[in-house]
This record gives C-alpha cells, structure tokens and sequence, in this order.
C-alpha cells in the first residue's frame, strides 16, 4: 500500500498492460504545445482588477486545470512500480525565485478540486510568499541540508530513496516534503521573458504532466474560412501517456481551453458530481 496513492483497476485493460513494456516515464513521454487566447484571459485578469482583486495567468490556468481534473480524474494518475495509481490528493510543483538572489526554492502546493480561481490565487500568494523569505526553508531545503552533511553517502542516499520510491516504501514525510511526488509540475517562464518549453517529467516521484508557460506569441488560425491572427500564451505539455489515451488527453485538454475561455465559470465549485478515480 503506497502512502501516495491507491491502485486504478477500473481501466482500460491496454493501460494495465502498456506499462509492462514501457517501464519508465522518459520513456512515456507525449509533447503538445496547447495555446490559450490571451484576449479572453486579459479581458476577466482588467475586471478583476477595477473590482480591487488581483489574479494572475497563472493561477487562471491552474484553477482551469483543477477543474479539468475533477471531470477527467485520470488527469491526476501515475505509474509505480509498473502499476496504475491514483493520486490521493492534488499538489502541484512549482519554483519560487528568492528576491535579490539567483536562488531558487522548489516546493508545492495543494488545491483541492472544489477549489474556485479566487481559492487558487488566495494559495498560489501564500506560497510564493512564504517561500521567498530566507528564513523561512520550505521542507524540501531542509532535507536538502541534512543530506548534503553526509557527502560520502550520497550515492548511497540516492540508491535507497530510489528503491524505496520504486516500490512505494518511502514514508509520508519524505512524500509530503518532495515537489517530485505530485500531480503536476508548472513553471511560468513568461516570468523571466523565457519562451516555453518541453520539461521532462522526472523519473523519481509521481510526476506525469509538465506544463510551462512561455512568452505570449501570435499564431495564425481559421474562422469562418479566414485566416486570422490570434494573441495565445503557448503552453508546453509533457505528459505520461501510460496514465491514460491520446483521446483522453484531447477532450481534457479541449475542455481546460474551455474554461480559460470564460474564466468566470471557475468563479464558483463545480456543479457536477466529482468522481473518484478507481
């Protein structure tokens, strides 16, 4: 019994097999630029801030994720041990720059799915808040240090913590404080004027989607038999292709554009029934 997640059984059968050939999420890796109209976005972020509240894309864009979630539950699986999992919650990986300093801090935090945009801003300021105050190391830097005192064991460290996550030995503690062990990872590279990326989903941990926002970008798209020019901020997607089918991936995908589309539909919690994944 892992301590992070419960096993999928009512799947696909393909989906129980497929990890039996292939065994590493490097190896699962699918790529997709999905890009997002800004016009919409930048339309509720302005009225938003003429009511006195800020919001941010990037809490825009989780708060669509999470809600996606909720209706596609296989959004938040990973493959262990050569086995389909269910996350039992929902963290996301992000980085947090120190101000002042070239360091950076990587830690998560947890939404919930009945979370509403203005519950995923409220906890995304928190977070960069509480992580940017050097005196204040979030879990991860404090077991960074331990283990950086004990530099002629960090081959072995390596090895344990490795085997152990391999087979879901690794205790809570060391779960609850590894930014590896989540259901996303998301980076805004838009923030440093960075165009986006494809970023590995990392083979430690539970980590099967990767998400990066880049620089805003002007793409070329049909209406109404025209071709027109449409402002997007371009998102990288890296997802784990064993968790689910390309089919799968598509309508969720289709259906978080939705939601950025009218952000205020995410102003209140899902009025459908939220499934658990099983």
């Amino acid at each position: 019994m892992r301590a992070d997640g419960r096993r999928v059984k009512d799947m696909n059968s393909m989906y129980h097999l497929i990890p039996q050939f292939l065994t590493r999420r490097w190896d699962s890796m699918n790529m997709i630029t999905v890009d997002i109209p800004l016009d919409p976005i930048n339309e509720y972020k302005n009225n938003k801030r003429a009511e006195g509240i800020a919001m941010s894309h990037m809490a825009m864009i989780l708060a669509a994720y999470i809600r996606t979630a909720a209706e596609y539950p296989y959004l938040n699986r990973f493959v262990g041990n050569k086995k389909v999992y269910a996350h039992k919650d929902f963290a996301v990986s992000m980085v947090v720059m120190r101000p002042g300093t070239d360091e950076d801090t990587f830690g998560k935090i947890y939404l919930d799915y009945t979370d509403t945009i203005y519950d995923v801003q409220d906890k995304i300021a928190h977070y960069v808040d509480e992580n940017k105050k050097d005196d204040n190391p979030n879990p991860l830097d404090k077991a960074m240090k331990i283990i950086k005192s004990f530099p002629g064991c960090l081959n072995l460290i390596g090895y344990v913590l490795r085997f152990m996550d391999r087979h879901g030995l690794l205790p809570k503690i060391i779960v609850d404080a590894s930014p590896f062990h989540a259901s996303l990872l998301i980076s805004n590279l838009a923030s440093i004027r960075t165009n986006h990326i494809y970023h590995h989903v990392y083979e430690f941990g539970t980590t099967s989607v990767a998400i990066t926002m880049g620089n805003s970008r002007i793409v070329p798209k049909e209406k109404k038999g025209e071709i027109v020019f449409e402002k997007t901020i371009p998102l990288g997607v890296v997802m784990d292709e064993r968790i689910c089918g390309g089919h799968d991936f598509a309508k969720a995908f289709t259906r978080l554009k939705q939601y950025l589309a009218k952000p205020e539909l995410l102003e209140v919690p899902p009025e459908f029934e939220i499934k658990e994944d099983r």
